[in-house]
């Protein structure tokens, strides 16, 4: 081969490299697929799974087939910043997760200084507080999801007094702060207000200080192993006061491991696919044939964060991992023009999501939709 022609084959594959290169676009998931985490890590993956599997099938984002990565954080903030910072590394067109609340607030500033969006699953307030132009939560915030529950403990349950359980970590701390502001806000006693730590095993304790209480009901934020053993321990020292939580203690995962003694706990949900909503429920049929498990609210925000992604890359136009986030801020996003958001969902200035949601209740083993809440 002459030295021409080796250099016309030379030429030839270095432009065919980018063509090949860009035939994907490239999403990484950080997620908790281990650790204490893991029951949410492992409903958001698989969120974001299916959603890339059935757009992949209708042809993938402007002709592009998604390319999927996921990286454990194994719950650890500081896994969770490194897997961020080799998801920019590698070329990400976002960030899908963490989960934690402490995770994802040790990892946005990366994303952040790459100017990548990072659509997260967080429930803590904290995150979208900090000014981080490209941090999105794919779920309603403790500051919009308190009021709601306050409300409800005062006009309906009709409590005077209320013990909070928490667990110490990001996530509880910033849901205990909204709780009980919203709680005195409305002239409601909080006389027991218990912290508990991530993994506790033992919840007899508390259970025993809530029953010796003179209160009316017990909210109840932990991580949903702890919200199970906490619930037993309830039960099994025959507490027998109202229990109202938020999302996680009426999750799939709550309602298995706590059995009978999950029954008749009620709270706000803010995703559910018992919702009476056709699209969250085929979502569900589809999500448990492909996975085996019923879905709680993680795996519906892994679906809708790729489906957001997709409609503002869709909204560009073009492939500009830059300016996604600036699409995705003050948007709504509606099912009729992207089917996979499920509901609608807006996004306000500062990342945070406004949709509706729901009151439930666990009937017989099962969640029951009990009602409605605008957004």
């Amino acid at each position: 081969m002459t030295i021409a022609v080796k250099a016309a084959v030379l030429a030839l594959a270095l432009a065919a490299t980018p063509a090949l290169a860009q035939d994907k676009v490239k999403l990484v998931t950080i997620a908790e697929l281990s650790g204490p985490g893991a029951t949410a890590g492992t409903n958001w993956k698989s969120g974001i799974e299916l959603a890339v599997e059935e757009i992949n099938a209708k042809g993938g984002i402007l002709g592009r087939k998604i390319d999927m990565v996921a990286y454990d954080t194994q719950t650890n903030p500081a896994n969770a910043r490194a897997a961020v910072q080799r998801a920019i590394d590698e070329g990400t067109h976002a960030v899908l997760g963490p989960v934690y609340t402490g995770s994802i607030m040790a990892s946005m500033q990366i994303a952040q200084r790459a100017e990548i969006a990072q659509l997260a699953a967080g429930d803590g307030t904290a995150y979208t507080a900090q000014g981080n132009p490209f941090i999105f939560r794919t779920s309603l915030s403790q500051s919009a999801a308190m009021p709601k529950i306050a409300a409800y403990l005062k006009d309906q349950v009709k409590a005077k007094s209320v013990a909070v359980v928490w667990v110490n970590n990001d996530f509880g701390k910033g849901g205990h702060e909204a709780i009980v502001k919203e709680l005195k806000s409305r002239g409601i006693e909080v006389p027991v207000d218990l912290s508990t730590e991530q993994g506790q095993a033992d919840f007899a304790g508390e259970a025993i200080k809530v029953k010796n209480a003179a209160v009316d009901a017990v909210f109840v934020y932990l991580n949903e192993e702890e919200s199970a053993r906490l619930l037993v321990a309830m039960r099994d020292q025959n507490v027998g006061k109202p229990v109202i939580g938020e999302t996680t203690i009426l999750s799939q995962k709550v309602i298995e491991l706590a059995g009978k003694a999950a029954d008749g706990v009620r709270g706000h949900v803010g995703q559910t696919v018992d919702a009476p909503i056709p699209a969250l429920q085929e979502f569900g049929k589809r999500f448990e044939a492909r996975f085996k498990f019923v879905p709680d609210h993680n795996g519906i925000k892994g679906y809708m964060a790729v489906h957001a992604v997709k409609w503002a890359t869709e909204k560009l136009g073009k492939f500009e991992p830059t300016k996604v986030a600036a699409t995705l801020h003050g948007a709504t996003i509606k099912p009729e023009e992207e089917p996979g958001i499920l509901m609608e969902t807006s996004f306000d200035a500062k990342g945070d999501v406004q949709r509706e949601s729901f009151l439930a209740e666990v009937v017989d083993g099962k969640q029951k939709i009990i009602g409605r809440l605008p957004k």
